[in-house]
C-alpha cells in the first residue's frame, strides 16, 4: 500500500502540535514538519520530539502562507500519498491507514477524513462541502446565512443533509485533513501560492482537481479530532477580512465567468454596507470597537471595487 507522507505547517502552533505529532508516532507514515516563522515556542517543542519520534523539521525564515508551506514540506516529502494536516488535528488509531485503504478502495486521487469538534460531534458543514458558486457566496456575503442560516442554498453548499457516516464522493474535504495522491499533486504543480496566507487554497486545489476529471472521497473511517483556527484565530479582525475576501474574488476569478466576479464584487460592497449598517445599530461583532469594525467594512468594499488583478 502507497506510502503517506503527512505536513503539518505551522505557525505559532507551540500548544497543540505536540499533541498532533504523538499521534502520528505510532501510525506508519513519514511526518513533516514546516515551520511558518513561528514567534512562539514552537520549533524549540518540534526539535524535542525529534528525540522521540522521526520527523523532519523545514524552518522558514518568513511566513510564506499555508499553500506555500504545504508546497514546501510536499518537496521534501517521499510519501507516494501527501496528507495535508493542520496541527490542532489529532489522528485517531489506524486513521492514517483508513486514508490509505480509501484512496485504493475509491480509485480517487485524493480524500478527505471525518473532523470531530471539541465537543466530539462530527464537524457538519466543515468536514466536506460543495464547491462555493456564486449563489453560495452571495448568500454569505449579503448576511443571509447569518439571518436564515438554514436556508436552502447553504444547506446544499455545506452539504448539511449529508449521511456522514457514509463514505462517499465528494466536491471538496476541509484543507485540515486532505490526501492527495503525489500523482495528482505533481500534476496539479501543488497549491496556488496566491492564495495568501490562507483561505481558499484547499477550495482551489480540489476544483482544480475534479476538473483533470479525478474523483474526491471521504473516509468515515479516518477520524480525526480538530479543534480549529489556532493560527488564524490569532489575526486581527481587518486581517480576516482582507484575507478572506481577497482569497474569495482570487478564487471567483480563476473558476467563474466574468459576470459571475462583477455579480460577487457587487455583492461584497453591498454586504459590507449592510455590515456598517447593522455595527452603527449595535450588531457589530463581539469584541471588536465600532471604528476598527466600520475602517475594515470600508477596506473590503474598496478591495472589491477595485479592478481586477
Amino acid at each position: 500500500m502507497a506510502r503517506c507522507s503527512v505536513i503539518l505547517v505551522t505557525y505559532n502552533s507551540a500548544a497543540c502540535i505536540e499533541a498532533c505529532v504523538q499521534a502520528l508516532a505510532s501510525q506508519d507514515c513519514e511526518i513533516v514538519v514546516v515551520d511558518n516563522a513561528s514567534l512562539d515556542d514552537t520549533v524549540a517543542r518540534v526539535r524535542r520530539l525529534t528525540q522521540q519520534v522521526p520527523l523532519q523539521l523545514l524552518t522558514i525564515s518568513r511566513n510564506i502562507g499555508f499553500a506555500g508551506g504545504v508546497n514546501h514540506g510536499a518537496r521534501a516529502a517521499s510519501g507516494d500519498v501527501l496528507l495535508l494536516l493542520n496541527p490542532d488535528a489529532i489522528a485517531e488509531p489506524r486513521a492514517i491507514q483508513g486514508l490509505r485503504e480509501c484512496l485504493a478502495s475509491s480509485g480517487a486521487a485524493a480524500v478527505g477524513g471525518v473532523l470531530f469538534e471539541s465537543d466530539g460531534h462530527i464537524a457538519k458543514g466543515f468536514v466536506f462541502r460543495r464547491l462555493p458558486t456564486l449563489r453560495s457566496l452571495l448568500c454569505e456575503v449579503l448576511l443571509v446565512n447569518q439571518v436564515w442560516p438554514e436556508n436552502p442554498v447553504n444547506r446544499r453548499y455545506r452539504c448539511l443533509d449529508s449521511d456522514y457516516s457514509l463514505p462517499q464522493p465528494v466536491e471538496q474535504p476541509a484543507g485540515a485533513c486532505l490526501a492527495i495522491t503525489r500523482s495528482a499533486w505533481d500534476k496539479l504543480k501543488g497549491m496556488d501560492t496566491a492564495f495568501y496566507p490562507v483561505w481558499f487554497e484547499d477550495v482551489d486545489l480540489c476544483a482544480r482537481l475534479l476538473g483533470s476529471g479525478e474523483k474526491i472521497w471521504y473516509c468515515p473511517a479516518a477520524r480525526f479530532h480538530h479543534s480549529g483556527a489556532h493560527s488564524v484565530g490569532a489575526l486581527k479582525f481587518r486581517q480576516k477580512q482582507e484575507f478572506w475576501y481577497a482569497n474569495m474574488l482570487r478564487y471567483a476569478r480563476k473558476h467563474f465567468a466574468r459576470w459571475k466576479v462583477l455579480a460577487l464584487r457587487g455583492g461584497i460592497v453591498t454586504g459590507m454596507g449592510l455590515r456598517m449598517l447593522a455595527s452603527l445599530l449595535g450588531g457589530k461583532p463581539e469584541g471588536v470597537a465600532l471604528g476598527n469594525a466600520m475602517r475594515s467594512y470600508a477596506r473590503v468594499a474598496a478591495l472589491a471595487m477595485r479592478s481586477a488583478e
